[in-house]
């Protein structure tokens, strides 16, 4: 495709998201832009949260990884089933309980105000890195196909994306974003299958069964590693993370879960998270399939582009086709943006509500303070996606983002068990010090894992390290008397 036809291609992408931000956010309030009026129909919610858990660094890296990690990935797949399920059925009952619209305030009603405002800090840190590693990806992406040809520098790049967002969010947030996601989810989905149509014929499978039988004799869809418990792969490693990671980047994450609250009641919540869970496995598969028949184009065709590279590298070969790559540029803009418009909604829902108590302020104000919240965290992502640029070179991004997510999460992970697991109280003031040194600690123990465990490497578990070390620390700071 020519820069031109990618420029048009992407101002009508936005055109249409812009129109959808027009009807939606009609209703310029901050029920409505907080919990869209708790008003959102489950399916909706369900089938756009796939975009927005994958998001473009699943789209890009996931596939990319194959040649590495071969199928490996899809063990962390099962164990996110079960982590949505625990969500479902645990933390789902007690935020509808609660009437959250923050679901950090339940820390304030268990254990007081120190451990809601640390929680909903881990949150913030958490959710600007997670956000900003997935639009790094695509802005990236775009510099190459686009802004390199004119010259244009790599930050004016992140600015134009990070704009782009707050365009259309700035009114209707999540309410928007409930529409927006489901299109851009579709997008997405077509994407795949699009490209695995195309890299099926250029491999002469002409048929499903044909491409079923490709995948499965190839050496590169081994799933399960069971060889080597030093290996990051290794099953029960991969399987545990996943439970984790789900639990935390979803079920503890203001982001998934303000989607999951704006459904009419826990009912249908439970109906958007258990739908939504199965799908997701069936479409993780698509991606793997679609990494392995990449893999195979590339060595047929001589292309060294390796890991986030080969995925764009080779849907913008001239050979591919327009209409592949088309819609690979519509599925890698649409699972970015699925979940870093969200993110950003999230981002001023939880500092507006949890960090300065918006609902405090005189009403008059409340408006007016919430738009600069979103302005204000729109230019944190901009400098977060520039440092990234400057730090992470030739790395697969989803591996880097699961790393940061094991630090970052691992005390809101903490906090969350021992206020549901216990009958404990806390002395709340100190709160904040074991949030601080149970990263440091499990940073640490990450580091020397293979001297201090005989070889052992940990790998996606630092997550489940860290949530333990902070429940042992709240466990330091309890208080005897329970009554």
């Amino acid at each position: 495709m020519s820069t031109n036809a990618i420029i048009l291609l992407i101002l009508a992408y936005f055109g249409v998201l812009i129109i959808i931000s027009y009807f939606t956010g009609k209703e310029d309030s901050n029920d409505a832009f907080f919990k869209a009026n708790k008003s959102a129909p489950w399916y909706l919610v369900a089938f756009g949260m796939i975009g927005a858990s994958l998001s473009g660094v699943t789209f890009i890296s996931v596939p990319g990884a194959v040649e590495t990690k071969q199928f490996g990935y899809f063990q962390v797949v099962l164990g996110y089933f079960f982590g949505y399920l625990i969500i479902a059925y645990v933390l789902l009952p007690l935020y509808y309980k609660m009437n959250l619209t923050s679901i950090y305030t339940y820390l304030k009603e268990r254990f007081g105000n120190t451990s809601y405002k640390t929680g909903s800090v881990a949150f913030l840190i958490s959710r600007t890195v997670g956000a900003a590693f997935r639009l790094f990806l695509v802005a990236k992406v775009l510099q190459l196909l686009i802004f390199d040809s004119f010259s244009i520098p790599f930050p004016i790049t992140v600015i134009i994306t990070i704009a782009l967002i707050w365009l259309y969010t700035f009114k209707g947030g999540i309410k928007t974003i409930i529409f927006t996601d489901t299109l851009q989810t579709l997008f997405m989905l077509i994407s795949v299958v699009v490209t695995i149509s195309f890299l099926a014929s250029a491999l002469d499978l002409n048929s499903i069964s044909e491409i079923y039988s490709n995948v499965t004799d190839s050496k590169l869809s081994k799933i399960f590693f069971f060889e080597d418990s030093n290996d990051p792969q290794y099953f029960i490693k991969s399987f545990l993370a996943g439970i984790f990671i789900t639990i935390t980047m979803t079920g503890l994450d203001q982001d998934m879960m303000q989607k999951n609250l704006t459904c009419r009641n826990l009912k249908e919540a439970q109906k958007n998270m258990v739908s939504f869970s199965v799908i997701l496995v069936f479409v993780n598969i698509l991606f793997l399939a679609l990494g392995l028949l990449l893999t195979q184009y590339a060595a047929q065709h001589g292309i060294t582009a390796k890991k986030d590279d080969l995925f764009p590298t080779i849907a913008m070969l001239p050979e591919i086709g327009v209409i592949t790559s088309a819609f690979f540029l519509l599925g890698l803009i649409a699972a970015a943006y699925s979940s870093a418009d969200s993110a950003l909604t999230s981002l001023t829902t939880s500092f507006c509500i949890d960090i300065i108590e918006l609902d405090k302020k005189p009403q008059q104000d409340q408006k007016r303070v919430r738009k600069q919240i979103h302005v204000l965290f729109s230019f944190v992502l901009v400098v977060v996606i520039i440092l990234f640029d400057l730090l992470f070179k030739d790395v697969s991004v989803i591996w880097e983002l699961f790393k940061a997510a094991g630090y970052t999460y691992g005390p809101l992970l903490g906090l969350f068990a021992f206020g549901i697991l216990t009958k404990k109280h806390i002395k709340d003031q100190f709160v904040w010090i074991i949030a601080i040194v149970a990263p440091i600690v499990s940073y640490l123990i990450n580091m020397y894992s293979a001297d201090l465990f005989n070889g052992y490497k940990i790998g996606f578990e630092i997550l489940i390290v860290n949530g333990l070390l902070t429940f042992i620390g709240l466990l330091f700071i309890s208080k005897k008397n329970t009554n």
